[in-house]
């Protein structure tokens, strides 16, 4: 079997570690911990790996973030894997800052970045890990705000987070996304 795990961010150094880039960061948490090396392909970063049987393709677009659906696309079709093996790692405004939540679909909820990958694979049915950003922000500076870098402490308390949202990933390569959805959502 094999799945594709997507993070979403943006490229270049001036959004590295930013909030908006929290699926890269926690996809770099994963081929850490899985001693993955990504390499620069079409459409993106890309690294694959093994556990217990199953090949992991992960992608960290190239698009930037409003059209990370060309790069989910391409990818899915390049490895033949079915959209029920698509994971999309994702920063959520909603949720508390390291809050970790699984879906098995859903609506964008005004991601952009979701909203393209919908748009382009035809279906809001995959599944994704929402990752809390927080919303302590003023009226109208959303974008600041996402496009902003965590506070040290705050960075410093997202890192057991990571560590969290690997497991999460892995056990819903292993086991599916409603053992996932049991084991994990409001832990």
């Amino acid at each position: 079997m094999k799945y594709l795990i997507v993070g979403l961010g943006n490229i270049g150094s001036e959004y590295e570690h930013t909030r908006h880039n929290i699926g890269f960061d926690t996809l770099d948490a994963f081929a850490e911990a899985s001693n993955a090396v990504f390499e620069t392909r079409r459409y993106g970063d890309v690294a694959t790996c093994s556990l217990k049987g199953r090949q992991l393709v992960l992608l960290k677009p190239s698009t930037y973030m409003n059209l990370s659906g060309q790069a989910v696309r391409y990818w899915l079709q390049q490895e033949k894997i079915p959209v029920e093996q698509l994971l999309v790692v994702v920063d959520d405004l909603s949720l508390p800052v390291g809050a970790l939540r699984l879906k098995p679909s859903g609506s964008d909820g005004g991601h952009n970045g979701l909203k393209n990958i919908q748009q382009l694979i035809g279906t809001q049915q995959y599944a994704r890990l929402r990752f809390g950003i927080g919303s302590d922000f003023p009226r109208g500076a959303q974008i600041d705000y996402v496009l902003g870098r965590f506070a040290p402490d705050e960075r410093t308390a997202l890192e057991p987070r990571f560590a969290q949202a690997v497991e999460m990933i892995k056990t819903f390569c292993l086991a599916g996304i409603q053992t996932a959805m049991n084991q994990y959502n409001n832990k």
